[in-house]
């Protein structure tokens, strides 16, 4: 049966940018980005103070807009699955009707403009399909450029719902008279801040809040330039990635005292955001300060994502296709997304799986790693044979690749690394700090890699028929030998041969000899 697809485009009119991202939701691949495009506008150039929208930005506005309207209709989308929204500068601009008007007229596209409240919690749908959200109460904040979303969440749902008028741009306008800055501006901006924050600041103490997840391109631009002064890596995405506040304290105080032709010359600074990323590192200083955090993670989904997700919700029937959305497990669900899409063998992934989840718990006396390496493993069998969807010879490292390259949702870039060097070291050769990559992991890293490639070598070795004959493991141990004793459904040489060429590595890393033994 040949499943349906959707193509969505969602278009955020914002008050620095316009952007458009077009996603396809189908069955089993579920939600697989297609494009994405920016164009910083500044529709809210000089609007905050006279809620006007000037005519300029306002033609590069509905230029940008019929751009994007052709690229979406070059991806597929129909026009009745186009969303468009508009935010906090064209929310206040008194000839918002007069340019939403154009819009209509020469494009075709109506436009929704949306209330903060409205745009907080899209926002947080956005988020939460990107970065997970844990038992603990988080802060969920999104910089723009009229506006700051605040949302206070914790595993019963949405605590607090607020959107601020503190966006970097009308801060820019209103606050920031010199060049540097002088203590003068930082004092105000941060006593602005202070008092616009009291209540969420108010809730999020109760709460216990000690992280906190930005998203917006201000809060992943800050991110970028952290991990270049610090000499991390900053090409692959930012997504669960995150910062501490001494790194933060470090740009802040390096970067605040310069002038604007200065930052111009910052690495990693984009070159729009260069008036911009002062009021930006002011509010996050005071975000660390007021919240007390001790992290910052970023989040790569926000408002766009957020609309696509809610248009789809309300969209397919109730119990078809998604569960709901306050049971999604994105870590789970992103992971069998990507094995769809690249074909693979589920059967065969989930059973190396269980035999990988039976031998991490039957050995945990000598592994001694943690449950939430048990968790990276069950990933990393799941996709150790993605990348056969590229080729079979050297399909470890197209698995590798593909992990680490397929925008997994939920997962820290460490995480990620670890999924896939594990996915990597299923076959041929085992870790080596002659393989690059490897080498440059850090030590803990290292070690959950070497034990968890070697139990899914060893599971791979054991479901090598690809029928799912071992249906359960007894383990015993003495001395210095570790006998492994498998029921089966059938004769299961194939698989102890099989096991028998795999399991070195294993016995290297846990320093015992393995025997397999049929029951």
């Amino acid at each position: 049966m040949k499943s349906e697809k959707l193509r969505v485009a969602a278009i955020d009119l914002g008050t620095n940018s316009f952007h458009m991202i077009i996603v396809e939701e189908s069955q089993g691949k579920g939600i697989v980005e297609i494009d994405r495009v920016k164009d910083m506008i500044c529709i809210g150039r000089g609007s905050i103070s006279t809620k006007m929208l000037d005519e300029d930005a306002m033609q590069s506005g509905i230029v940008a807009l019929k751009n994007f309207l052709v690229l979406a209709a070059q991806h597929g989308v129909a026009s009745e699955n186009v969303l468009a929204f508009a935010t906090s500068a064209i929310r206040e601009a008194k000839n918002q009707g007069d340019f939403l008007r154009r819009v209509k007229d020469e494009t075709g596209l109506k436009v929704k403009v949306i209330s903060g409240k409205e745009e907080a919690e899209f926002i947080y749908y956005g988020v939460r399909s990107a970065v997970k959200i844990g038992n603990s109460s988080d802060l969920l904040f999104d910089i723009g450029g009229g506006s700051v979303e605040f949302v206070l969440v914790n595993h019963k749902g949405i605590q607090l719902l607020e959107s601020r008028k503190i966006g970097v741009a009308r801060m820019c306008e209103r606050f920031v008279a010199s060049e540097p800055i002088g203590n003068h501006d930082i004092k105000m901006l941060e006593q602005f801040f202070s008092a616009e924050m009291v209540s969420a600041v108010e809730k999020a103490s109760e709460l216990k809040v000690t992280r906190a997840i930005a998203s917006s391109g201000t809060a992943q631009n800050i991110a970028r330039m952290i991990f270049l002064m610090n000499g991390r890596e900053s090409t692959l995405s930012l997504n669960n990635s995150s910062f501490t506040r001494k790194e933060f304290q470090d740009l802040y105080k390096a970067v605040l005292p310069l002038g604007a032709a200065e930052r111009k010359k910052l690495t990693g600074l984009d070159e729009k955001r260069v008036d911009l990323i002062v009021p930006g590192l002011i509010l996050i200083d005071m975000i660390f300060k007021l919240f007390n955090l001790k992290e910052i993670v970023i989040s790569d989904s926000a408002l766009r994502e957020g609309m696509v997700l809610h248009y789809l919700k309300h969209r397919i029937a109730a119990g078809t296709r998604r569960g709901d959305e306050a049971e999604l497990d994105i870590r789970r669900e992103s992971v069998y997304e990507l094995g769809c899409r690249c074909g693979w063998r589920r059967d065969h992934a989930e059973h190396v799986a269980r035999i990988s989840m039976q031998l991490f718990d039957k050995l945990a006396l000598l592994h001694h790693l943690e449950e939430p390496c048990r968790e990276l493993l069950e990933y990393a069998a799941l996709l150790h044979n993605i990348g056969t969807f590229i080729a079979i010879s050297s399909h470890h490292k197209h698995s590798q690749y593909m992990i680490q390259n397929g925008e997994l949702r939920g997962f820290s870039p460490s995480e990620i690394e670890i999924i896939g060097h594990v996915a990597r070291y299923h076959r041929k050769s085992p870790p080596s700090e002659r393989h690059v990559a490897y080498s440059l992991l850090q030590q803990s890293s290292k070690r959950a890699v070497d034990v968890l490639s070697g139990i899914l070598r060893l599971a791979n070795g054991l479901e090598r028929g690809h029928r799912q004959n071992i249906q359960n493991i007894n383990v015993k141990i003495k001395g210095k030998t570790m006998t492994l004793y498998l029921k089966t459904r059938f004769e299961a040489d194939l698989e102890i041969w099989a096991a028998d060429l795999l399991k070195p590595w294993l016995e290297t890393v846990l320093d015992k000899t393995i025997a397999l033994e049929p029951l």
